[in-house]
């Protein structure tokens, strides 16, 4: 075994996974209902896939997260109530939706880009970028 891939979470632990993504899901769709889409975009990138080899469950989870995402119209106001131990992980979520070239997904994506790098500045877009280890 390579040195530091116990970190990650291998193929047969998916099945467990994806049935915590999909009560993350239910969570996000409940908080949405109650108009409370930061709380699920929180909800959504708690515990994200980025140490999980298994593409399924990266891809379950991207959908969780895009989820939580494209239900943000306030982006000014989703700072304002969102840590910064957040910025990381939602930028690696932002260049993934980036990746995706859905007109309506990079639109919300680049939004969001735009604000995160004016708050958490070009050191998230390089920590993002230079850590090809623990993708999403």
């Amino acid at each position: 075994m390579m040195a530091g891939a116990e970190k990650f979470v291998e193929a047969d632990n998916a099945e467990a996974i994806i049935t915590r993504i999909e009560h993350k899901s239910r969570k996000i769709e409940s908080l949405l209902k109650q108009n409370k889409p930061v709380e699920a975009l929180k909800t959504a990138l708690e515990g994200s896939s980025h140490m999980i080899r298994d593409e399924r469950c990266k891809s379950a989870n991207w959908i969780v997260v895009h989820r939580a995402l494209m239900a943000i119209k306030d982006v000014e106001g989703m700072f304002s109530s969102l840590d910064p131990e957040y910025y990381d992980i939602l930028m690696k979520y932002l260049y993934r939706g980036l990746s995706t070239g859905d007109r309506p997904t990079c639109d919300q994506c680049l939004r969001i880009h735009e604000k995160l790098t004016e708050r958490a500045g070009l050191g998230c877009i390089l920590r993002s970028l230079a850590d090809t280890v623990n993708t999403i």
